[in-house]
């Protein structure tokens, strides 16, 4: 269908159209609305509102309000996420692949893209606590989050032939991205964050940069499943209330074609806290090796997974240059988290050796 400009096309009559099957019961119509725009100032690709909802009869069963996102009105920005199909992207993951996952996210309800424009419909979580990936995660959170990863992996699991819409983590315009975004952004990661890489880190520079066009290929040698692509804490939401589900992932603008252990290497090296993931990383990969199992994914061994988690943690130097070498903090906050999420990844370097899997 034809989308108007948000957040002013936010009409009663819109949206009593859009949410007529999924959301609205029969004789129930919005009669009101009002908006509160979200996460404000925060660099996003999209835009987020909050749409609370006055209907023409009693409706207590009915949620009084959704969360919307839609395009960015910044016009740099929806230049950026068309360059990187964004939109494409999450619309059709809630359209097409959410049904074929028991991972948790938000319940969507109408879903659309329309040239430069989409709009998510989804259900309001906004009352569940958003990770923190500048505390990090704690061994619970952490144990919920790879639940879910075992979940949406195995949904996928060597079945990824069909997803022609979905980027490889190599030989992709995303791989080219990548490659080229943590080449320009090593140098400005390390002036801004100087105190969190060491030398140790810092003298493998070039041959890193060189050798990641082929981690890349490692990274998608299979068996390849469907992989978020930006499993960080900002997008995890934590129940709170006994009748919360207890965790949700939200944003699927980028999602991948990859090894699993993409999600799960950057979930344990750049979020979880540094001492829970070295006290219990094993444990931790030995849950997911059992949540896939139990899901219908066998004959993975812990040494094979080990040896694909030393490597992604390797690979994940690219994650940390283009985050906090290309993109502005604009805040304290983001500097924080971004600062944290680099002295995580020089910690589990230092500690899995990874540099030393580079080709010599």
């Amino acid at each position: 269908m034809s989308l108007p400009k948000f957040p002013e096309g936010f009409s009663a009559d819109f949206l009593n159209l859009t949410l007529s099957e999924k959301f609205l019961p029969p004789g129930v119509l919005i009669q009101g609305v009002s908006i509160e725009p979200l996460a404000e100032g925060t660099g996003m690709m999209a835009d987020i509102s909050k749409l609370t909802f006055e209907y023409n009869t009693e409706s207590p069963h009915l949620p009084l309000s959704v969360i919307a996102k839609y395009a960015s009105e910044n016009l740099t920005n929806r230049e950026v996420a068309m360059n990187m199909n964004l939109y494409e992207r999450e619309t059709r993951f809630a359209d097409e692949l959410d049904p074929k996952t028991e991972a948790r996210c938000p319940a969507f309800y109408f879903c659309a893209l329309d040239g430069d424009n989409f709009l998510i419909l989804m259900e309001d979580l906004s009352d569940y606590e958003v990770g923190d990936q500048a505390l990090g995660a704690n061994l619970e959170q952490t144990e919920l989050a790879i639940d879910e990863l075992a979940k949406l992996h195995t949904a996928f699991w060597d079945k990824t032939s069909r997803l022609k819409w979905v980027p490889g983590i190599a030989n992709s315009y995303h791989a080219d991205n990548m490659r080229n975004w943590s080449r320009s952004g090593w140098d400005p990661m390390v002036e801004a964050f100087g105190e969190f890489v060491p030398e140790h880190v810092r003298e493998h520079r070039d041959r890193f940069l060189d050798a990641v066009p082929a981690l890349q290929l490692e990274r998608m040698s299979g068996p390849n499943t469907l992989c978020h692509g930006d499993f960080r804490m900002p997008n995890l939401l934590f129940g709170v209330e006994p009748h919360h589900h207890r965790l949700a992932i939200l944003d699927w603008q980028g999602p991948l074609i990859a090894k699993g252990m993409f999600d799960v290497a950057l979930l344990l090296g750049q979020n979880t806290k540094i001492e829970v993931r070295q006290k219990e990383e094993k444990h931790l990969l030995n849950r997911y090796i059992a949540g896939l199992k139990n899901h219908g994914v066998d004959g993975l061994t812990f040494d094979l997974v080990w040896d694909d988690y030393r490597r992604c943690n390797l690979y994940n130097w690219v994650y940390a240059a283009v985050v906090a070498g290309t993109l502005d903090p604009s805040n304290e906050a983001g500097r924080a988290w971004m600062g944290q999420m680099v002295a995580r990844q020089s910690s589990v370097s230092e500690d899995l050796e990874v540099f030393n899997l580079l080709p010599s």
